[in-house]
């Protein structure tokens, strides 16, 4: 069986509320105990920020918000979430719906990301970690637990192949085995499983997010699409954009997130830099913005019209007048077009902590040209 069929095949049988693994809702008592144990290991004494992700009907969840941490849970399938909310009830833990791949948190930060059997399923681990550790403070601790299974056609991971992928993003790790305990699966196993344990350093060198914009014109108006189910600033307007991926520069960004979300085949030549823009949220990390600009004509670039590519993050395209933008915008955004229009090519924004992520019209100018 491929990873892919595997993968399927594990989600149609999660959806409908079936399971292979008996500990998979650690409902026997010993089991519960055992997994308790190991996880008060792996989890730090004081309460931290924990991100489950997977976090299927909330198991671990559960037992790391009973011991007073700060849990927020991801999980792709509705019922599971709906399943782990109500397990969760009372604890002040919150479970969301989205893809664990890229967990819709926002520039949420946390001290540590625990993922159970979910890493070997996905395409593009390597990108994957990248961006899990990303989520994690300076010291943050990444907690996996893993293995390889079946005899014939085995899948999943070795300890090995995940500690070759997990060493140069962290500090230091270690591999705990967990398959001779047969107590953690209510019965004796004879498949590679563990947890892999990783660190970061507790003092980082400043980094940020780099991003790119694109300021997509036809004539005097300007392409905006509306975020939708991401977890951050949802029902707002933003120009088409994206992360810059670790290897890619910010040009290459720019045509690949314009074919990714809006259909158009941009070549190099098509995009120019107009604005670089450093900003912070409210809350979280600054990051540096790349604006391009793009023209389209009447029936647009090569006759393509942009299209809504992603609808599960955006829920409708427009054109909008450049001189009269709406006020539902993404504050950045929005400061980064009237920046655009003012000429300027090099520009802050920094929030307050008390400033609103949506733009506001009464509200402080933060835009700083350079």
């Amino acid at each position: 069986m491929s990873a892919e069929s595997s993968t399927n095949a594990y989600w149609d049988a999660a959806a409908a509320g079936f399971d292979d693994e008996p500990d998979h809702g650690l409902r026997d008592p010993a089991v519960r105990e055992a997994w308790a144990g190991r996880l008060r290991g792996w989890l730090p004494g004081r309460a931290v920020d924990v991100l489950d992700l997977g976090c299927g009907t909330g198991s671990l969840a559960s037992l790391a918000a009973e011991w007073g941490h700060r849990v927020t849970g991801v999980d792709r399938s509705p019922r599971m979430v709906e399943l782990a909310r109500a397990k969760l009830a009372g604890t002040g833990a919150g479970v969301l719906v989205g893809d664990a791949a890229e967990p819709p948190v926002g520039d949420g930060r946390f001290d540590v990301v625990l993922v159970r059997h979910l890493l070997w399923m996905l395409p593009d681990q390597r990108a994957v970690l990248r961006r899990w550790v990303r989520l994690l403070r300076p010291g943050g601790r990444l907690v996996l637990i893993e293995g390889r299974w079946g005899e014939s056609e085995p899948v999943g991971l070795t300890a090995a192949e995940l500690s070759a992928m997990v060493g140069p993003l962290t500090e230091r790790l270690s591999v705990e085995e967990l398959g001779p305990d047969a107590a953690l699966w209510g019965r004796a196993v004879r498949d590679e499983r563990y947890a892999l344990v990783a660190d970061l350093a507790p003092v980082r060198r400043h980094r940020e997010i780099v991003d790119v914009h694109l300021i997509l014109r036809r004539g005097g108006d300007v392409l905006l699409a509306r975020r939708a189910n991401t977890g951050y600033a949802d029902g707002l307007l933003h120009a088409p954009s994206g992360h810059v991926e670790d290897g890619e520069d910010v040009r290459a960004a720019m045509v690949r997130e314009a074919a990714e979300e809006i259909g158009v085949g941009l070549g190099p030549d098509d995009v120019r830099v107009v604005l670089v823009l450093q900003h912070k949220a409210p809350t979280g990390d600054a990051r540096t913005g790349w604006f391009f600009e793009a023209e389209l004509g009447e029936r647009g670039e090569g006759g393509l019209e942009p299209v809504n590519r992603e609808p599960e993050k955006c829920s409708e395209l427009g054109w909008f007048p450049l001189d009269a933008l709406p006020d539902d915008m993404v504050a950045y955004c929005r400061a980064g077009l009237e920046a655009y229009r003012a000429g300027h090519r090099f520009a802050l924004h920094w929030h307050e902590s008390d400033d609103s992520i949506a733009y506001a019209p009464e509200g402080p100018d933060r835009l700083t040209p350079l």
